[in-house]
């Protein structure tokens, strides 16, 4: 059986896809970073010396989209492309986890 399919990816300006993916890259990044969700120094320093480049693009991603006259980020829109990216599980390792003494 094969697994459900995905909703497609709304339609989006070359710009605003690179903005969502450095977006999740940095995200991703940042989840390694987590002190409450990292074991080892090395892996976090690792995440921590990549998420300066993804900083850099996707700074780069939204100049490109305000020099091209991009003003307004369609934020409904950027937010179902994010869904259909995994982007509320990858989100959730940058939080600090529950308590699990409670």
């Amino acid at each position: 059986m094969l697994p459900p399919e995905l909703p497609p990816l709304p339609a989006l300006t070359r710009a605003e896809s690179e903005l969502i993916d450095h977006y999740l890259e940095a995200v991703d990044l940042l989840g390694r970073i987590n002190p409450a969700r990292t074991r080892h120094t090395y892996h976090a320093l690792r995440a921590a010396q990549a998420l300066v480049r993804t900083a850099v693009e996707l700074r780069d991603a939204l100049a490109l989209m305000h020099r091209r006259g991009e003003s307004e980020v369609h934020a409904a829109t950027l937010a179902r492309a994010l869904r259909v990216l995994d982007g509320e599980r990858r989100t959730a390792r940058v939080a600090v986890p529950p308590d699990s003494a409670g």
